[in-house]
């Protein structure tokens, strides 16, 4: 199948089959396509939708996305995960607004910015620009994968380049902002990783894993590797005014910037801590062990109930710990896994 074929076939399913409404694309403007393309990296649409329009809501510009304080943001992006993506974005939103706020449309300045990588600015220069530019987010990996028969996993250096070379030859000039939307619907709602409805893709025809027979081996899986398991506890500690001790975690690291709870090795370390900041604990519990998984590491959390009536009442900076209350938990940026465990604390 020529190129030209390939873009036809695919423009001509779209125009019928196509998403056209998504929240993003009307009017789609450098800055929504830049939002939703970051927002949709390891994300699903059904599940970015509602945090776009969150998000656009009380960001609707780069201005005020770089005004606001990089906790507001992470508020809006919390629940979303990745939360690197959240702070980059945030990042990039002030360094485009020092330099005029004009959004750049040139692939070096995009890929100078942060969190910005080949795929993310294709999308951006294609959909938001009209430049033919090519793309290589998940679904359209897997596409060109099964479309070329490529039986090596896709995220492998080798695979890469030749996936790479295949998504710019098909890649066209006229009408591109069509064609990168609809290479990236046609692997969403068609060609899935589960059960590919293989009889209405306008590319069956030239198929190689179709027409072998592999649908269900390409694109290979990533080679299994043991996830290794980190190990923790986390200080649950409330006061008779019903209020918690929450921290804020570093920048870096796994949800940077978000809120958490004081985490500690042992139960020994969280008794110690207490201890020396003279924090007396008059009743004391263990909830049951909760695992998070990462992409690369399962997290193991073991909640640490303790109550006092003596709480110190301090700040600390270095670290940013700060008494709340329930009331005050829809305002801050806090990860999912330690929502869902202050819900469970005080409905109990």
């Amino acid at each position: 199948m020529t190129p030209s074929e390939f873009q036809d076939r695919l423009l001509v399913w779209f125009d019928k089959h196509g998403r056209h409404d998504l929240p993003w694309q009307n009017p789609a403007s450098p800055y929504k396509v830049w939002v939703s393309e970051v927002m949709l990296q390891q994300t699903q649409v059904a599940t970015v939708i509602p945090y776009f329009n969150a998000f656009i809501a009380r960001f609707p510009d780069i201005q005020s996305l770089a005004e606001a304080s990089v906790d507001t943001v992470l508020q809006y992006w919390a629940g979303l995960g990745y939360y690197a993506r959240g702070r980059n974005l945030h990042k990039c939103a002030q360094i485009i607004a020092e330099r005029g706020g004009s959004f750049p449309d040139s692939l070096d300045e995009l890929l100078d910015l942060p969190g910005i990588g080949r795929s993310t600015a294709g999308a951006i220069l294609s959909i938001a620009f009209k430049k033919s530019h090519p793309i290589l987010d998940g679904n359209v990996k897997r596409v060109l994968t099964r479309f070329a028969g490529i039986s090596e996993w896709p995220g492998s250096t080798e695979a890469g380049k030749s996936l790479w070379k295949l998504s710019t030859l098909y890649t066209p000039v006229h009408r591109v902002e069509d064609y990168t939307q609809a290479i990236m619907d046609l692997g969403a709602t068609i060609c899935t990783r589960g059960k590919p409805n293989c009889t209405v893709c306008p590319l069956v025809s030239a198929c190689r894993a179709h027409i072998e027979n592999k649908t269900a081996t390409i694109p290979a899986p990533k080679p299994a590797r043991k996830q290794p398991v980190k190990q923790v506890y986390f200080l649950c500690l409330t006061t008779n005014e019903n209020s918690i001790l929450l921290e804020q975690r570093p920048s870096a690291g796994i949800w940077g910037g978000l809120w958490s709870l004081p985490e500690f090795d042992t139960i020994e370390s969280a008794h110690s801590w207490c201890m020396i900041r003279h924090i007396d604990i008059i009743n004391e519990y263990t909830l049951p062990e909760v695992r998070h998984t990462f992409s690369h590491y399962h997290l193991d959390f073991t909640p640490l109930h303790f109550q006092t009536n003596n709480p110190n009442h301090f700040v600390m900076e270095a670290n940013r710990m700060l008494w709340y209350k329930p009331e005050q938990f829809s305002s801050l940026a806090l990860a999912a896994p330690i929502k869902r465990l202050l819900h469970q604390i005080y409905k109990d």
